[in-house]
């Protein structure tokens, strides 16, 4: 194999400072994922470190390094561009561009990861996980709000799981360099910030890190520990010191994980006031009557009809999302994720025989390789396990994790996964492992630099162009999301005082679905809140630029009809509702739009019929149940009328009071028991916040408001 390249600790750098960077830091606003910021830092570094590494190397004549690994994700680079012609066009170029920057990673990984360089690449990766850690125990003990949070505390993650499943993954290289500590300073520091890291992992209380964390701790690293004795200077510690390290640990990671939290939504979640309490019960709530695990397993099985139906094209790289609706179980009408939350299963689910070819191969790659790490007893290769460990334990924590999540999409843990590749295929290398099959010559020359210069300065200007429409879609959309919900928090959003606020945010809508009509996650929202304004025009053509992108979520094709219908429009509307019924013909939505707009075409009776057959199969909806009652109340089917309210309320309690009134009409019309007639009023009335009592009570009969007088509580002009 040629020697190792002699110019490229700048681009060794920028790597290692990528691993440090990009957990560490977040955004301290909503108008940018955080995930969207660390693939912009992961991105940018591996293209100026090869851009670096290109240009070191522009004189060179010797050849390069090359490994089959690399081919891996080449492989499924490819696939990706090739699914762009027939499958979704956006999500294979993500895919595309996700899996090429990947191989960026592994090949730069490969030719600049020399053995002496591993400790920096712990050092970074550390001190990475240590301050994520920090932002999440500060989150944890004292909800610091600067980064913006789903489920806490995610550090600059946003979403636990994420923090957790990253951070699991870089405890190998701290456990490495606890080992190879030589002063007692050292040790101990080190294995306070171990400590620290485990207290960040039990405080987020993920279930799939937790068993990566008992699998390390427990079993991995004392088998590690023990067969890379003689590599490692922990033998040659006195027993005092022995016996600190592990303690140190352990007593740091107790004594934070006793600190209680005062994170109020944390405590409301009910797993525990602490972060041992927390791990603890997680750990103990694995199982298959997990509601979160439950839901996992929803999408497993919609997956695996999946696989069934497309076993070796797949249905293209990146689309999982956008074709999972065709195979979910029988009256489906939402997603239940945007991701498998298994890896395995979304690879083969995209890439079909590819991500079967992709997953066999890397299998049998890294049993080879633990295989050799474990047997080899040659000098060279003495010198090699304790690093190839290392990366080998990583990469079991990441394969653990990616069992019940979605790692690999996630910028930071991606580019953990890249590089422990890379450092492997570095380390065949030194070992002499060349064979067509695994470490070879790259030939190599001024030539082929100046090409890769080219491509790599092209690339770079590709990515500035990206981020930034990237970053300028997410501001739009997320400011125009935040501005309906605080316009729709008023109560009055269709007050002209707001008439300025309300076009300033249609404009943000409309020029983030200009610059990327995608962000699926984002746009349906700002659509929702305008329907609950009534504004169905606006609210349809959003939905509709979604059904574009996704055109078999039910649910984003239903409120399209609705709002044709609710627009005039009754020849879209029922377009609309055929391409659901296709797709789901057994959703709640559906036959609810179904019974609704067959009303609305005049055939009343129809729609009764088709409303009680939903009813009755246990296919309901507010809407659905709600039409039935108005439909039969329309019909004077009083019993039938009265039972659709009865069901309504019991399904929406906060429909009560309204229910109850309406139920008083019922009696007050039937003229058959008006003393129950009178009881509901008043129950209605009673049940009702003030300003609601006050539409209330004009629905009730003239004749019968003298009656309530006594008993209605009234309404003080504060109030109105």
């Amino acid at each position: 194999m040629p020697p190792e390249p002699a110019a490229d600790g700048q681009a060794f750098a920028l790597l290692a400072a990528m691993v440090l960077v990009a957990p560490a830091v977040g955004v301290p606003g909503e108008e940018m994922l955080q995930d969207t910021l660390k693939s912009i830092v992961v991105a940018f570094s591996t293209l100026l470190a090869a851009l670096l590494f290109l240009l070191a190397q522009r004189e060179r004549t010797e050849p390069l390094r090359w490994h089959a690994i690399v081919w891996l994700p080449l492989l499924l680079a490819a696939y990706a561009l090739g699914s762009m012609g027939w499958s979704h066009t956006y999500l294979g170029a993500v895919e595309a561009v996700r899996w090429f920057i990947f191989s960026v990673i592994v090949w730069l990984g490969l030719n600049t990861l020399a053995r002496g360089r591993l400790a920096t690449l712990a050092w970074c990766l550390h001190a990475g996980a240590l301050i994520a850690s920090l932002w999440a125990v500060l989150q944890f003990w004292f909800a610091m709000d600067l980064f913006p949070q789903g489920p806490n505390p995610g550090s600059t993650f946003i979403n636990r799981n994420f923090f957790a499943e990253f951070v699991v993954c870089t405890l190998p290289f701290a456990g490495w360099l606890l080992a190879r500590a030589r002063s007692s300073s050292a040790v101990v520091g080190i294995a306070a910030s171990i400590g620290f890291v485990i207290a960040a992992i039990l405080m987020t209380g993920t279930r799939a890190a937790l068993i990566a964390l008992w699998l390390q701790v427990l079993l991995v690293w004392p088998l590690i520990a023990w067969r890379c004795r003689r590599q490692l200077a922990w033998p040659q510690w006195g027993r005092g010191l022995r016996l600190a390290a592990p303690t140190v640990v352990l007593l740091t990671a107790l004594v934070l994980a006793l600190i209680p939290s005062n994170n109020p939504k944390i405590l409301e979640e009910g797993h525990g006031g602490n972060a041992l309490q927390r791990g603890l019960q997680r750990t103990q709530s694995i199982g298959p009557q997990d509601h979160s695990l439950g839901v996992r397993m929803v999408m497993w099985r919609a997956t695996l009809d999946l696989l069934r139906a497309r076993p070796l094209s797949g249905v293209g790289a990146g689309a999982w999302e956008s074709e999972i609706p065709l195979y979910q179980a029988e009256g489906s009408q939402l997603e239940t994720d945007f991701y498998v939350h298994n890896e395995f299963l979304q690879l083969v689910a995209e890439y079909g025989l590819v991500g079967w070819a992709f997953l066999l191969l890397l299998l049998a790659y890294l049993c080879q390789a633990a295989w050799r790490t474990w047997r080899d007893e040659s000098e060279q290769a003495q010198a090699e396990r304790p690093l190839r460990a290392v990366f080998l334990c990583s990469l079991l924590a990441l394969m653990v994790v990616s069992n019940i999540g979605f790692p690999w999409r996630m910028a930071a843990t991606g580019a953990v996964f890249a590089l422990c590749l890379g450092g492997l295929a570095a380390s065949d290398a030194r070992l002499g492992l060349a064979s067509r099959w695994l470490a070879r010559p790259l030939r190599w020359s001024p030539r082929i630099a100046l090409a890769g210069l080219a491509g790599t300065v092209m690339c770079l200007g590709l990515a500035i162009v990206i981020s930034q429409r990237a970053a300028d879609a997410e501001r739009k959309l997320v400011t125009a999301a935040k501005a309906a919900l605080t316009l729709s928090a008023t109560g009055d959003p269709n007050n002209p005082r707001y008439a300025q606020m309300k076009r300033d945010m249609l404009r943000s809508v409309r020029e983030g679905i200009a610059l990327n009509p995608h962000y699926r996650k984002i746009t349906p929202m700002v659509a929702d809140e305008l329907a609950r304004w009534g504004d169905w025009a606006n609210a349809t053509w959003i939905w509709e630029s979604v059904t574009e992108s996704r055109p078999y979520v039910v649910a984003i094709l239903t409120n399209t009809a609705r709002g044709y219908s609710n627009s005039g429009r009754m020849d879209k509307a029922f377009d609309y509702l055929e391409r659901a019924k296709k797709i789901q013909p057994n959703a709640a939505s559906v036959r609810s739009l179904e019974v609704i707009l067959t009303a609305r075409q005049g055939e009343e009776a129809r729609a009764l019929q088709l409303a009680q057959r939903a009813v009755d199969a246990g296919i309901v909806d507010y809407d659905l149940v709600n039409t039935l009652y108005i439909l039969a109340w329309r019909a004077h089917d009083y019993p039938l009328a009265r039972r659709a309210l009865q069901r309504r309320m019991a399904g929406w309690p906060d429909s009560q009071a309204r229910g109850h009134v309406q139920l008083g009409v019922l009696a007050a019309e039937e003229g058959k028991d008006p003393a129950k007639g009178l009881e509901d009023f008043r129950k209605g009335l009673a049940l009702a916040a003030p300003r609601e009592r006050e539409v209330l009570l004009q629905q009730v009969p003239a004749a019968v408001r003298p009656q309530l007088s006594a008993s209605v509580p009234q309404t003080s002009a504060s109030s109105r």
